[in-house]
Formats: structure tokens, C-alpha cells, sequence
């Protein structure tokens, strides 16, 4: 119980510095920290506290997905998650489920283990 509190306390902690921070680029309108927002209610999922997604986290999902409309944005969203997805304690196998788990086709990769140079639009 005291692990699941440090690490909430922690992704919050974490959430709390993207949200005001003033250094994290634009991506063509999609910013690293909205689309970090956008994902907020999958975090327990991928970070392993949850059994599966919520609905608002595939929300989340579809809409970043439907944003991301071209393989330049797609790809700094990747560099975004695969930047800051290991200090939130995100889980590349969950990362990897959460697409097909949603229901999502042609997602934004979130693995922060996914090669970035090699995301395109399809």
C-alpha cells in the first residue's frame, strides 16, 4: 500500500513539473505536456497499479491518435513518451497493450522503447 502511495505521489510529482514547466516544445499544436495530459487517466494502467485501461484513458488514447495527424507529430509525441514515460514508471509491455486494449487504430506509439526515427502516419 505504501509503494502504490510513493509512486501516485511520485507521477504526480512528475505530472505537477511537465504541467509547469515552459521548455517543452510545441509539436505543431500538440504539446509534450498536453499530450502527457491527455493520457493522465492511463497512468495507472501502464504503470501496473490497474488491470486494464478506463474509458477515459481510451478516450485519451483515440483523441492524441486523431491529433497526431502527421508522422512529424507522431514522432515528437514519441520522443515526448519515450522521454519522459521512464521517470512516470511506465511499463513498455503496458505501453505496447494499451493501443489494442482501447480499440485505437493507427495509434501514437507511447513505448518508451519504440525507435521514433521509424513512426510514419499509417
Amino acid at each position: 500500500m505504501e509503494k502504490k502511495v510513493m509512486m501516485k505521489m511520485n507521477m504526480e510529482a512528475v505530472l505537477l513539473l511537465f504541467l509547469v514547466s515552459n521548455t517543452i516544445k510545441s509539436v505543431h499544436g500538440v504539446t509534450c505536456t498536453e499530450a502527457i495530459s491527455t493520457l493522465d487517466p492511463c497512468l495507472p494502467f501502464l504503470i501496473g497499479t490497474e488491470p486494464a485501461p478506463t474509458e477515459p484513458c481510451c478516450l485519451g488514447v483515440e483523441r492524441l491518435s486523431n491529433e497526431a495527424y502527421t508522422k512529424e507529430i507522431r514522432r515528437e509525441i514519441c520522443e515526448c513518451f519515450k522521454k519522459y514515460g521512464p521517470p512516470l514508471c511506465v511499463e513498455p509491455e503496458k505501453a505496447k497493450q494499451l493501443p489494442g486494449l482501447c480499440h485505437v487504430e493507427n495509434p501514437v506509439p507511447i513505448d518508451p522503447s519504440m525507435d521514433c526515427s521509424t513512426v510514419t502516419k499509417n
